[in-house]
């Protein structure tokens, strides 16, 4: 009896384990690196990479001599120049379900951004939120 209760518990956290990956499922990654650039991920702070992956949340920054091409899954490119911040502030991109919402927020500095098929086929659920007012 004992030795069930041990498997179903660990199958538990298992199955809690994949439920917690699925959540933070990666949204996009660095196509484009130069000098600085840093990703902000649960209050740690990562050096980013060409490929490093991207999750919702995420806050990307580059430095003073720095620059960051980013590609997410719906196929929307953003471009980041010298001491910017953006927030990855949310991303659902389930076409089949009708699920899709992108959210970016600029905190400061200089962006590009090039919709992709989220702001095609729902074209109120692509913002790119600025300091000022909302480009969407």
């Amino acid at each position: 009896m004992r030795i069930h209760i041990i498997i179903l518990t660990a199958t538990l956290i298992v199955l809690q384990s994949g439920i917690l990956l699925a959540d933070e499922a990666e949204i996009g990654s660095v196509k484009t690196q130069a000098g600085p650039v840093s990703i902000v991920r649960d209050g740690q702070v990562l050096n980013a990479a060409v490929r490093t992956p991207l999750y919702e949340k995420d806050i990307v920054k580059t430095g003073a001599k720095g620059s960051v091409g980013v590609i997410l899954k719906d196929d929307t490119a953003l471009s980041l120049g010298p001491d910017s911040e953006l927030v990855l502030a949310e991303f659902m991109f389930v076409p089949r379900e009708g699920k899709l919402s992108l959210v970016t927020r600029l905190l400061r500095g200089t962006a590009t951004f090039v919709s992709g098929i989220i702001a095609k086929l729902a074209p109120d659920n692509a913002r790119l939120e600025t300091p000022s007012p909302t480009i969407g």
